[in-house]
């Protein structure tokens, strides 16, 4: 065996190349950081071969004093942190001093600087075995240029494990993007192989940061997104969530910011995930754009080489505002708001709607005058929304009223207890006061309700909708009578670990608040004694494990409330209006009313629409007509 020997500084740089720079999108991202917290206002990036021959960073920051070159490229060297303190709460996105050092042992690197107020610019690079900075005189403007060529030139192993030139830039083009949703004030440039990409200007209007998110992202995301401004507990929250409709295959349209540090945090992921439980099925993920702004003395932000993990300092109370926060804003979403749109109308220009001649009517053509259709007595049709909150024993009444619309048409106990609605006639020519979903002309082949309202064309899948809407009264129901627990027959022990032996003591409250009565009766067992009534068909030692897994890893956990949704769910699914049932007008009305007025009615339970529209611009485009 060799003697004990200290390495290089070169080898030691590259070294700690491997965990700063995978590929072109790490220098990038390392690179641009440092430009940010040089106060840049404009980034300019220039890559060739996807950034592997050649990468160029320009800003027009403070730059860099001519006595600070020699150490901008030496391992362990910033000016970001000084102390300790300054490590517990750092404010700014580099902190290691690592980057630059890393950089230059695996390429060719050259930076050239002039700082605000000197006279003339310098250029610095790193050479030979020691890495010593050689500093030569150069002209350059007020701030820095950042020049890397020939990554891995001097690391072929290294060199093998690159793709190809076109992922190579769908990952740098992707860091690009993440930086320039964090940072709305600064102006990016990228340009690939001479080609511009992405020319963005300083956003400081919320429409030029909707302008920004819609040419990065997806001008469909805006269109279909939930604006997030909310406060509480010392901590702020920002962005844009995308409604359950607007969900996506993968998780590509995720991007979530602490304190302007973009972040991939499993707690993060967690609370978003539950917020969208109730409404995201079949393996969808939801899209998002979200900032969050907290006391940087509140996370830990040295935790991964790559700095995209954060670990805060009180877990549970960042994940149950983030979950409380996005499912009161999506339970909140109305048609009307759907209808208004996120975004801006100075963002998409509105036409107005063609009439008369132009829109090919005749002179004389007169309007078509709908006239509400005579009530007809049906003891199964739909039943208008309660006047009053359920009360006890609610979920029992409310799917014997309901049996009824499950039975196919011809075994409907017409005349039968019947009741009386009052039609509601739609106006001569669409109005301002009109409801978001208008009112129902007609049924379509038994299972679509077309309504017309001020924008145009409304088209409903009854059962989808009435599915979301019992759904909904169900769990309000249920919340109101309490969680009712059964004593199990015969008491179920666990083999557990002992520190999920250890939780089962410590949350003893909390699953006695969701109707599980458990007790450790070893150092690795416990025992269940109490389930609730609602999930006696449930698999008892999972639950109960998984539940404790959630509770050691975020602090709390939502099993028991999903088994029930689930539940509740199906009963919906069974009491809502099938297919070829026949409604009357004031029987559609009702049902478009309820969900106006009903959480989460643009999505069945299933995390399929409920409705769609059909603008009267859309339809004169269909027709060709003012052409």
């Amino acid at each position: 065996m060799s003697r004990i020997h200290l390495l290089s500084p070169r080898l030691a740089n590259q070294i700690a190349a491997g965990e700063v720079v995978e590929r072109p999108a790490n220098i990038v991202k390392e690179l641009v950081e440092n430009a940010l917290d040089a106060g840049a206002t404009r980034i300019e990036i220039d890559a060739e071969q996807g950034g592997v021959k050649l990468l160029r960073i320009r800003d027009d920051g403070h730059g860099i004093e001519h006595d600070d070159l020699p150490l901008a490229l030496s391992r362990h060297a910033t000016s970001k942190i000084i102390t300790l303190d300054d490590l517990e709460a750092v404010a700014s996105l580099g902190f290691r001093g690592e980057a630059l050092a890393s950089i230059s042992s695996v390429t060719r690197l050259t930076l050239t600087s002039r700082a605000q107020h000197a006279e003339e610019a310098w250029s610095v690079h790193a050479e030979g075995r020691d890495m010593a900075a050689s500093v030569t005189p150069a002209a350059h403007p007020v701030g820095t240029t950042l020049e890397v060529r020939d990554l891995f030139f001097n690391t072929p192993a290294r060199r093998k494990f690159l793709r190809t030139e076109k992922t190579e830039f769908s990952h740098l083009e992707e860091t690009v993007k993440r930086l320039a949703l964090s940072r709305y004030d600064v102006a990016f440039s990228l340009r690939h192989n001479g080609r511009v990409i992405h020319q963005l200007r300083s956003a400081e209007r919320t429409i030029d940061r909707e302008k920004r998110v819609a040419s990065l992202l997806n001008k469909d995301f805006i269109d279909s997104a939930v604006h997030i401004d909310a406060e509480a507990v010392g901590l702020q929250l920002q962005g844009w969530v995308g409604l359950p409709t607007f969900s996506r295959s993968q998780a590509d349209m995720q991007y979530f910011f602490v304190n302007g540090r973009v972040v991939r945090d499993k707690l993060v992921v967690h609370a978003i995930k539950q917020a969208y439980r109730d409404v995201l099925y079949h393996g969808r993920h939801p899209a998002f754009v979200l900032y969050l702004w907290l006391d940087p003395k509140l996370v830990d932000v040295n935790v991964h080489p790559t700095k995209h993990e954060v670990r805060f300092r009180d877990g549970r109370l960042v994940h149950d505002f983030l979950f409380r926060t996005l499912h009161k804003a999506l339970g909140d979403v109305r048609p009307d708001d759907r209808l208004a749109g996120s975004t801006p109308a100075t963002l998409v220009p509105q036409t107005a709607p063609l009439s008369g001649v132009q829109a090919g009517e005749f002179q004389e053509q007169a309007r078509l005058d709908w006239q509400a259709q005579s009530v007809r007595e049906n003891a199964g049709g739909y039943l208008p929304a309660y006047s009053a909150a359920p009360q006890q024993g609610a979920v029992s009444a409310q799917l014997e009223g309901l049996r009824a619309l499950s039975q196919p048409l011809d075994d409907a106990p017409w005349g039968q207890e019947t009741r009386q609605g009052q039609p509601q006639p739609l106006p001569q020519a669409p109005s301002a006061d009109m409801p978001p979903l208008g009112y129902a002309i007609a049924q379509l082949h038994g299972i679509y309700i077309l309504a017309q309202n001020a924008q145009g064309m409304v088209v409903v899948d009854m059962h989808a909708a009435h599915e979301r809407i019992t759904y909904e009264r169900l769990k309000i129901a249920v919340d109101q009578q309490g969680v009712q627990s059964q004593p199990l027959l015969v008491p179920v022990t666990l083999a557990v670990s002992e520190r999920e032996a250890d939780a089962a003591e410590q949350f003893a409250d909390e699953f006695r608040l969701l109707g599980v009565e458990l007790a450790r009766v070893a150092p690795e067992s416990v025992v269940v004694r109490q389930i609730p009534v609602l999930l006696q068909q449930a698999e008892v030692p999972r639950l109960v494990t998984d539940m404790l897994g959630d509770l050691l890893e975020h602090g709390t956990s939502d099993r028991i409330l999903a088994h029930r949704n689930e539940l509740l769910g199906t009963m919906a699914c069974h009491g809502s209006v099938r297919a070829n049932r026949k409604l009357s007008i004031p029987e559609m009305n009702a049902l478009l009313r309820d969900m106006e007025a009903t959480e989460r009615s643009g999505q069945c339970n299933h995390g399929r629409p409920t409705w769609t529209q059909l603008t009267m611009g859309e339809l004169d485009k269909l027709f060709l007509r003012g052409r």
